[in-house]
């Protein structure tokens, strides 16, 4: 078996997991068992990877002394844009099933970004225990959307934003897989 055939079976391996075991969905008690448990070791590796671009982006701009705004929503972009960075440094290289990993990251990260923008009408304010760093902070999207007066409608832009999420790494597997296989029996 090739490698781009192993990483693929992963990739779809960790959606289709991640699909039964949503771990942003608070109100579900999944049940402890073997694959929730590789799951959440595999979501906890990749998400708090993501979480450490994401507060790299919030520093960046604190060095660079930005606009709030700017520095509230770096966060995010540096989260979603370090996937599609690995992914165009592939692509750039040759490498296109790399750019498709690089779009299933993107996906993914997505996805925790959905769940944060769900979470905007709570607050302004994210208490210690609920925030990456262990200390309480800005709820980066209840003062974005509060900018543009969107807070209630943090539901409707989540749902759309998971809905890209999903479609990106469905579209992300499925090229993989017709690397790995299609192109093969050529």
């Amino acid at each position: 078996m090739t490698a781009k055939k192993l990483a693929t079976i992963i990739l779809i391996f960790f959606m289709l997991l991640f699909i039964a075991y949503n771990p942003h969905k608070q109100d579900i008690t999944y049940p402890d068992n073997f694959l929730r448990q590789l799951f959440e070791l595999y979501h906890f590796v990749i998400n708090n990877t993501f979480m450490m671009a994401h507060e790299g982006g919030h520093g960046v701009c604190y060095i660079l002394h930005c606009p709030k705004f700017i520095t509230v929503a770096s966060g995010t972009v540096f989260q979603l844009g370090f996937p599609c960075l690995l992914g165009f440094i592939s692509k750039k290289q040759g490498n296109i099933f790399g750019w498709f990993i690089g779009l299933f990251f993107l996906g993914f990260s997505m996805q925790y970004t959905a769940w944060y923008i769900s979470t905007a009408h709570e607050g302004l304010h994210v208490s210690a225990s609920e925030s990456f760093l262990g200390i309480e902070g800005y709820h980066d999207f209840n003062y974005m959307l509060s900018k543009f007066g969107l807070v209630k409608a943090d539901w409707f832009i989540s749902g759309m934003v998971k809905l890209g999420g999903y479609l990106i790494m469905f579209y992300a597997c499925f090229k993989m897989a017709v690397l790995s296989w299609l192109d093969e029996a050529k």
